[in-house]
Order: structure tokens, then C-alpha cells, then sequence
């Protein structure tokens, strides 16, 4: 039988970081981090307290209630927003898990959604 991963639990009002393990592809323990909600209609909202060279942005759970204003961006610091979930996704309103595990190089991870989605991003945030 397989070893029961352990839930780290955190305060449901914050929206700041709060501790998690973070499980790979495979099913394995990768490491601890963190998840940060991120509300509907944000503009590049800083993963952790101030981010930094190096965070790990693991994966983003985008919760789609408006499929029309659902599109979901990161930014590497000051880099270019990427378009990681597009406004009118295929499957339309639902729950889209996004794996990533990318290694900042420039400083915060920055993430900004549209009036139709929430996100909770999991990952190493400073």
C-alpha cells in the first residue's frame, strides 16, 4: 500500500502563501512550497510576499465561471505576459489544471486574471 502524503493545512482566509507539498507528474513527493489564490480580475499579483529570482511557479488551478473572460497570464518579473489560458477556453466554464514547474529567472512570478477566473497557484514563493 502506498504511504498516505500528508495535508498541510493553512488559513482559508488568507491569500497569501500557505504551505503544501508539491507532488510530481509521477505521483512523487517533489518538495514543499506553497499555494496563493488569485481573485478574478487581478493585474500581475506577486506570488509570495515580494517574489524573487528563483521562485518555482509549480502549477496554476484556473476556476472558470465566465468562459468569455476566462484568459489567465503569467509574468517572469518584468518579462512579457504569457497567455497560459485563453478568454473562451474549449472546454468552456469548469476547472483547468495547468502544470508548469518553471524556475523564475528575472524575479516574482506575477499572475493576472480576467473578470471570469479565479487561480490558486502552487509552487516555492519567497
Amino acid at each position: 500500500m502506498a504511504e498516505a502524503i500528508p495535508i498541510v493545512a493553512g488559513d482559508a482566509g488568507s491569500t497569501k502563501s500557505t504551505p503544501v507539498i508539491l507532488v510530481d507528474p509521477d505521483g512523487k513527493i517533489s518538495s514543499n512550497g506553497e499555494f496563493e489564490t488569485v481573485a478574478a480580475s487581478q493585474t500581475d499579483q506577486v506570488m509570495g510576499t515580494t517574489g524573487a529570482i528563483g521562485d518555482v511557479l509549480a502549477s496554476l488551478v484556473c476556476v472558470v465561471a465566465t468562459a468569455a473572460t476566462a484568459q489567465v497570464q503569467i509574468k517572469d518579473g518584468a518579462g512579457s505576459a504569457i497567455t497560459v489560458l485563453p478568454n473562451s477556453p474549449g472546454g468552456g466554464v469548469g476547472t483547468y489544471t495547468l502544470l508548469f514547474n518553471l524556475r523564475s529567472l528575472a524575479g516574482a512570478w506575477k499572475i493576472t486574471t480576467g473578470a471570469g477566473v479565479s487561480v490558486i497557484a502552487t509552487g516555492n514563493f519567497t
